[in-house]
């Protein structure tokens, strides 16, 4: 995980998540979801198929913003790793 962007009065967080399997990419995202400040920008890496389903439903569960979700653009269709963009609006009393 690295933060850019402190600069701009934005904090960019990437979170590399590529290689785990269910359930650790939602639990990963969820934990630094917790540690994040309103504002963030968190940029999640993951080629779990399942994440497609998992981190929009925690987006949404803990009342965050979902502000993308893609397919990585430099990378084969069929190896690459879907991005999530999810910025932190308020940190979320836990589940």
């Amino acid at each position: 995980m690295d933060a850019a962007g402190a600069g701009r009065g934005e904090t960019t967080v990437h979170l590399d998540l590529r290689g785990l399997k269910c359930p650790l990419p939602a639990l990963r995202t969820r934990k630094a979801l917790a540690r994040a400040t309103p504002g963030t920008l968190l940029v999640v890496a993951c080629t779990d198929p399942l994440a497609g389903i998992d981190i929009p439903h925690l987006v949404r569960e803990t009342g965050h913003i979902l502000e993308g979700n893609a397919p990585e653009t430099d990378a084969p269709p069929e190896g690459g790793a879907r991005i999530f963009t999810i910025r932190v609006v308020a940190n979320q009393p836990a589940a």
